[in-house]
């Protein structure tokens, strides 16, 4: 608990000097005021996390977390929970979509087991911290103690805290986990209020019988649990998972450290609504890649109340949509670096 107390009271506000030599910047560069629409908008923010007023993104990282959901069990998913594992070797193998587009992009990818449901030999491309063999069914229970998604936390604070020392200017999250769209959306539910089937979707590709199931299942889990709104702890002991406790460590601890956070889809979107709960703050650090074909992303995006920079109908998870996200980001940093004012350029500015 030490580690995570630490790291919330370092979590600051966005620097505003930064934020208004970077708009200022902007405002001088050799275009129409405003034209490149987001893209000004984007930079500007990532000199407000940097505390910077032009920033460099030179060091990029994904972090992708696996881990297995006892809830699986309850039929919830249209694939075995054996296919985490099987994954997860796909990812150290290189064969992925997420180590295509990690690769496209030029970012490291870190994979960490923090929970898969079987034994993956050791790998100098997997780090290890499995904080058990899944989580329990939380449809009869909570699915993990409060001192594991404590734990939980603290492994990604210290695995993103281990990143930075090798040099680090923007984090991607991503997921891996057979059934973990089901605590997401329990997750999800519980904070925004949403009733269950509007923030629950089909998953890995669920028919409407087994779309209705899984409803059913995660309107249990709430009765059951009864997670608390205004305890994130709470909401991810009961009915959230070991990636997603991990990967809000991963966002709390970059935050804490000024370093931009590009949050993926539903799963990663899970994890922000935890961390947010934890450090109201933290929301000003996260970048939405894209907007999530499962329909509980849209809620969280809605609640946070950010903007995605992507919409290319993806759910694939893994830190892809992270990937493409941490590419925009870049670009709109290097048109603030890189970019000739009117000055420089000898352009005639508007009356």
């Amino acid at each position: 608990m030490k580690a995570l107390e630490k790291v919330l009271r370092k979590i600051e506000p966005l620097d505003e000097r930064a934020i208004a030599a970077a708009r200022a910047r902007q405002d001088t560069l050799t275009k129409p005021l405003g034209s490149l629409g987001r893209l000004e908008e984007l930079s500007v923010k990532l000199s407000g996390i940097k505390g910077e007023p032009i920033p460099k993104i030179h060091h990029k990282a994904i972090v992708t977390m696996a881990a297995d959901h006892g809830v699986a069990l309850e039929g919830v998913s249209a694939y075995p929970r054996e296919v985490t594992a099987q994954m997860v070797l796909n990812f150290l193998r290189g064969g992925a979509a997420i180590n295509v587009l990690a690769r496209h992009i030029g970012a490291r990818v870190i994979f960490v087991d923090m929970g898969v449901a079987s034994e993956i030999e050791p790998h100098p491309a997997l780090i290890s911290r499995k904080i058990a063999y899944g989580t329990g069914d939380m449809a009869k229970g909570p699915a993990m103690s409060r001192e594991q998604a404590i734990e939980a936390i603290e492994v990604g604070i210290e695995i993103v805290e281990q990143e930075i020392k090798k040099g680090l200017d923007i984090v991607g999250t991503g997921d891996m986990g057979i059934g973990n769209t089901t605590p997401s959306s329990a997750i999800t539910a519980a904070i925004t209020g949403e009733p269950v089937a509007r923030v629950t979707g089909r998953g890995t590709g669920l028919d409407d019988k087994q779309l209705a199931h899984k409803v059913e299942v995660i309107e249990k889990v709430l009765k059951v649990n009864r997670p608390r709104a205004d305890d994130a702890l709470d909401v991810l002991s009961k009915v959230g998972g070991f990636e997603i406790g991990g990967l809000c460590g991963v966002i709390l601890g970059a935050a804490a450290h000024h370093i931009p956070v590009v949050i993926d889809g539903f799963i990663s979107g899970a994890a922000a609504l935890i961390a947010v709960g934890l450090s109201p703050r933290v929301k000003d650090y996260l970048i939405a890649s894209h907007c999530s074909v499962e329909i509980g992303h849209k809620a969280i995006l809605k609640y946070l109340d950010l903007k995605p920079i992507l919409d290319l109908e993806m759910r694939l998870g893994e830190g892809t949509g992270a990937a493409l996200g941490i590419s925009i980001a870049e670009a709109a940093a290097k048109i603030l670096s890189e970019m000739a004012t009117f000055a420089e350029a000898g352009v005639s500015q508007s009356d």
